[in-house]
């Protein structure tokens, strides 16, 4: 028992690993290279226009509730509103360009249209309710005071005061290796890239890190107690769809890797609607995900997530059954029995490299990050 936890976990971690450093990557870059201000003005505000675009601008992104999170992380602190946050966090892991690639080989043409719009609708619809559930206060756009704390006040203590932007630096650590872009329009381009990826590997990642892997833990925990082959044999309809919603909450698995259970799980019999309830809610979230959540936003924001998940997962099952039902449409002809999946090579690659950063020992060694910023905290 004990060694199928601990393997299912080391499994989970392998496929995870690769798409976390992902999230960094492009949390560091978010950070760097997109000013403060034209992100508040983008994703601020709680209305439908805001969050529609923190959907449709996550949609693309070839990132998973995992490597989500250090992104949706980064977004909030620069700026971002929580029903923005909530839009992008839902809307991100449920689909992307690559997994659209692989279900039009996999899974048809119906079945690939219908995902990544459910996805960017799911998210809407959950933002709009995280909006009114849990509107909360958002950081705020960037303030003088935030400014100068990285450039003319560098060396004094300058106090934050709660609710103002996240940086990445403070007055005892200034340099020009932890003041973002937004503090320093003239920095070097190779700079700004540096600090923002160091901002990621550190402060973002020490946030969430211990959190993921009891996640990933408990995600392995509930795999060996119930593994994702079992799937097909709920059958279909409203109570498959409530079962099925229930342990994808819990599972950790990407757009991509999906794809070829969700071809197995129709070829099984499951109905389109079941398997897209699997697609939508196992995408959007896992147990290790709602640490990091809970830690930064509180338990009404979790509580929202996961509803949000939840209701739009059995609704648009049920409405893409109909629709199969009434338009005739013969997925299980639309199949075709391949799957992509990222080399081990790949995997342990970034297992190793999500080790080596998430180590603070480990971590020190490493050039340029000995000495990692001050932990950054945008509670609200």
């Amino acid at each position: 028992m004990i060694q199928h936890v601990v393997g299912n976990t080391w499994a989970l971690y392998l496929d995870a690993a690769p798409f976390v450093m992902i999230g960094l990557l492009s949390a560091g870059l978010i950070k760097a290279w997109v000013p403060q201000q034209r992100l508040a003005s983008w994703l601020g505000g709680d209305g439908l226009w805001p969050i529609t675009k923190a959907a449709v601008m996550g949609a693309p992104l070839p990132l998973c509730s995992c490597a989500v999170i250090p992104v949706a992380l980064g977004l909030h602190r620069a700026g971002a509103s929580r029903g923005s946050t909530l839009s992008f966090l839902i809307a991100t892991p449920e689909t992307g360009v690559d997994s659209i690639f692989i279900s039009y080989a996999l899974l048809g043409p119906f079945m690939t249209v219908v995902r990544p719009v459910t996805a960017i609708l799911s998210g809407i619809m959950t933002g709009l309710l995280g909006s009114l559930v849990s509107p909360g206060r958002h950081t705020a756009a960037p303030t003088p005071l935030a400014a100068s704390s990285c450039s003319s006040d560098c060396g004094t203590q300058t106090a934050r005061q709660e609710g103002a932007p996240a940086s990445a630096c403070s007055a005892s650590t200034c340099n020009d290796e932890t003041c973002m872009a937004d503090a320093s329009q003239s920095r070097n381009g190779w700079a700004r890239t540096g600090a923002g990826i160091r901002y990621a590997v550190t402060n973002l990642l020490d946030d969430f890190s211990v959190w993921l892997l009891i996640g990933l833990t408990l995600a392995g925990i509930t795999m060996t107690l119930v593994p994702p082959s079992a799937l097909s044999t709920y059958g279909s309809g409203l109570p498959a769809m409530l079962v099925i919603l229930l342990v994808s909450l819990a599972f950790y698995v990407c757009a991509t890797e999906s794809t070829p259970i969700a071809t197995a799980m129709l070829l099984a019999g499951i109905s389109p609607g079941a398997v897209l309830v699997f697609l939508l809610a196992g995408q959007a979230t896992n147990l290790g995900s709602l640490g990091p959540l809970r830690k930064e936003f509180g338990w009404r924001f979790v509580f929202v997530y996961l509803a949000g998940i939840s209701v739009s997962a059995i609704g648009f099952g049920l409405l893409t059954n109909y629709v199969v039902v009434a338009l005739h449409i013969d997925i299980v002809a639309q199949l075709h029995a391949t799957q992509e999946l990222l080399p081990e090579w790949i995997k342990l690659l970034g297992a190793g490299a999500l080790t080596m950063l998430a180590l603070r020992p480990l971590r020190r060694h490493l050039p340029g990050l000995g000495h990692p910023n001050p932990p950054e905290h945008a509670r609200n």
